[in-house]
């Protein structure tokens, strides 16, 4: 049985206490993640994933607590590794194409869903924006945006056809079923805290 590794832990565990609002624990969460060598990219590309489900609002209060706990810990003397920035997509693609064919590569061939019928413009930036720019960034893996994703979606609660969704897509990009019960379990302690 392969477990969720401590890197998935903590980016699960962030997520959520964005997505909640609670930055006391988001504080704690972060400074763990950095004491078990999340990097800081991987940090501030975390809640910047975290704005396509839970809102700028909720990315910035998280981004700010971020920013605030590695200034302190550098005064401190903590030499937290910056890690790898993510390159942006080429101004020349087509972001529409690039974001549909990154999206059918997560989720497979699937018929145009009945939002996209009716408000075209919003499933353009679903794919330009989501799909395309977010996507791209190499910072994270897809398993671990959409390990992100899931969290963000369960920790809203009231969106059970995009956390079926996006719990598949996470299982077509590498997560076990083992570690899904996993990501469960973990979920449902830090929703009682």
């Amino acid at each position: 049985m392969i477990s969720l590794d401590k890197k998935q832990i903590n980016l699960i565990t962030t997520a959520v206490y964005a997505t909640l609002g609670k930055l006391d624990h988001l504080k704690s969460a972060f400074t763990k993640a950095l004491d078990e060598g999340m990097t800081i990219n991987e940090a501030k590309e975390a809640m910047l994933h975290v704005y396509a489900y839970a809102g700028f609002p909720r990315s910035i209060n998280a981004t700010n607590i971020l920013r605030v706990l590695v200034d302190d810990r550098a005064a401190a003397g903590k030499n937290d590794v910056l890690g790898v920035a993510s390159s942006e997509l080429s101004a020349d693609v087509d972001k529409n194409k690039y974001g549909e064919e990154m999206r059918t590569s997560l989720t497979g061939l699937r018929p145009q869903p009945a939002y996209a019928k009716f408000s075209p413009t919003l499933d353009d930036f679903l794919k330009e924006h989501l799909f395309a720019d977010l996507f791209t960034r190499q910072t994270l893996s897809k398993l671990e945006r959409e390990l992100i994703t899931i969290s963000v979606l369960a920790a809203l609660k009231n969106v059970p056809a995009q956390l079926e969704t996006h719990t598949t897509i996470a299982q077509n990009v590498g997560l076990t079923d083992e570690q899904t019960a996993e990501f469960n379990q973990v979920v449902v302690a830090l929703l009682a805290t």
